[in-house]
């Protein structure tokens, strides 16, 4: 949450009542009291209906905003958005689940409306060479043990990917962070991509 956060007032700056938010894979809404702290309209597409239910019980001013669903085939409002945020929820999906999204990301954010994605999962992240290859070869599966331990789909990116997939954006920021345990020793590398892209204007 602290990434996503800090690179949302560093880079956006959102606030008002007409700014408009939309966070892709909200989990169980940790940064919901941040968006609405600023005062924006906040909304949220989840995958868990579970969450989502529970979601609704804890902020019922903004029921009608969160809504559960599959951001890689349908983005259910009739808005559109000044800033769409991810924290390591599209990274989960496949090359061309992540084209989709981002497809319907771009027609759903206004002019030069900003995407801010966090920890999208590195090529240089030590469990790119555990998993078993799925549809392609940046998205992984069939992890037994570890950080990505039955959570279905990884996929990892390098610059080139990132950019080749956010083709109809402007990368406004890309950082590449890595984490390397030391101690216990057993070779662990975190790996991955912070991003701020601007859809791009005609």
């Amino acid at each position: 949450m602290v990434c996503l956060v800090s690179y949302v007032m560093r880079y956006v700056r959102p606030t008002g009542k007409e700014f408009t938010v939309l966070e892709l894979g909200c989990g169980a809404g940790a940064n919901i009291p941040f968006f609405l702290s600023l005062g924006v309209q906040y909304y949220a597409i989840e995958g868990s209906s579970s969450v989502i239910k529970k979601l609704h019980d804890k902020f019922p001013q903004i029921k009608k905003n969160l809504v559960s669903g599959d951001f890689t085939q349908d983005m259910p409002f009739n808005t559109n958005f000044d800033l769409v945020v991810d924290r390591s929820s599209v990274t989960h999906n496949t090359e061309d689940g992540i084209r989709n999204c981002l497809k319907i990301v771009h027609n759903k954010l206004q002019s030069e409306g900003k995407y801010v994605g966090i920890d999208w999962f590195s090529l240089l992240h030590s469990d790119y060479v555990k998993g078993q290859k799925d549809s392609d070869v940046f998205t992984k599966t069939g992890y037994a043990h570890g950080q990505f331990a039955s959570v279905g789909r990884v996929h990892f990116s390098n610059k080139e990917h990132l950019v080749d997939l956010f083709k109809d954006f402007d990368i406004l920021v890309l950082e590449h962070k890595e984490i390397k345990t030391e101690i216990p020793v057993n070779e662990k590398i975190f790996a991955s991509w912070n991003l701020v892209a601007q859809k791009k204007t005609v």
